[in-house]
């Protein structure tokens, strides 16, 4: 990336200066960085090889475990090795890089969820003409256009980031670059910025929750006219769904729709939302979902059953 900056790197202050906390931090991250990898992967490769997660949902599903392992890799990797040194430094491209990564992959992750949301109300509300609408050209053209949306999003921010002159001082006081933290530090009035990025960034975080919200309260006021065992498969399935929405979307909003400021307690939302909701989602929709639980099982007697011939 071409810059213009007197700054070439910056400092990250981290989650804490402390030796001994940062040893805990390293080593109770780089646990929860090994199980979002492992978790999302065994996901993927289920739905990938088992034909009995065929259907569009597993379909969307594939996308969000992989856009959350993405996601959290854009984080977690260097919040592990940054807590073995004292000093955290970052290059301005590197920092760049990450904003960039982070509302892509955070995009993807909400524009996913709509159209796990949408799937499921084509699937209970309109039943009859679920194979029509959901077929596969339509699941992977939704797809797309929602890559290509993120990518839109993403360097719509960065865009505004790259005109901002950082002239001093350097130190982010984040473990990660966003764009809060980052607006502190430029040698200029940024409130019109900011409004730009809040509008942007905020403004996707609310209309998609607000859209999912009333997806699924339409999904649970038509389960009324299906039968007992109908509404308990549904439930499961849409509880699953409406967890990881609340997972995702509350410290999403809580960060990006609001004033220019900054809270104490940001740095521990933005690790919800960015190492924690990766985490968390694989174990979701893993506990409980049987289809997704019984082709891992398949797949893993498979390869113990190869491995012993």
């Amino acid at each position: 990336m071409q810059q213009n900056k007197s700054i070439t790197e910056f400092i990250l202050f981290g989650l804490t200066q402390d030796p001994k906390r940062q040893k805990m931090v390293f080593i109770l991250f780089l646990i929860f960085y090994i199980g979002t990898v492992v978790g999302n992967l065994l996901i993927i490769v289920a739905i990938k090889f088992s034909p009995a997660l065929g259907s569009p949902m597993y379909f969307f599903l594939f996308y969000l475990s992989l856009t959350d392992a993405c996601f959290s890799t854009s984080i977690a990797p260097r919040l592990i090795i940054d807590a073995l040194f004292a000093k955290k430094v970052i290059s301005y491209n590197e920092c760049m890089t990450q904003i960039f990564a982070l509302h892509l992959f955070g995009c993807m992750e909400i524009f996913v969820l709509i159209l796990m949301a949408g799937d499921r109300y084509v699937a209970i509300c309109k039943p009859l003409h679920y194979q029509t609408i959901m077929r596969q050209q339509v699941c992977i053209m939704l797809i797309i256009l929602s890559w290509i949306g993120s990518f839109i999003h993403s360097i719509s921010q960065i865009a505004l980031v790259l005109k901002l002159p950082f002239c001093g001082p350097n130190l982010i006081d984040h473990y990660c670059c966003d764009l809060q933290p980052l607006l502190k530090l430029a040698c200029m009035d940024t409130y019109v910025i900011n409004l730009l990025l809040v509008s942007n960034s905020g403004a996707l975080c609310l209309s998609g929750f607000l859209l999912l919200i009333i997806s699924y309260f339409v999904i649970l006021h038509s389960l009324r006219n299906h039968s007992a065992e109908g509404r308990k498969k549904a439930l499961s399935t849409c509880t699953s769904h409406i967890t990881v929405v609340a997972l995702s979307f509350g410290p999403c909003i809580f960060i990006y729709t609001r004033p220019p400021t900054t809270f104490p307690m940001d740095k521990m939302v933005t690790v919800f939302y960015t190492i924690g909701t990766p985490f968390l989602n694989p174990l979701i929709y893993t506990l409980r979902n049987a289809e997704v639980k019984n082709a891992i099982k398949k797949l893993w007697s498979i390869k113990i059953t190869s491995e012993n011939k």
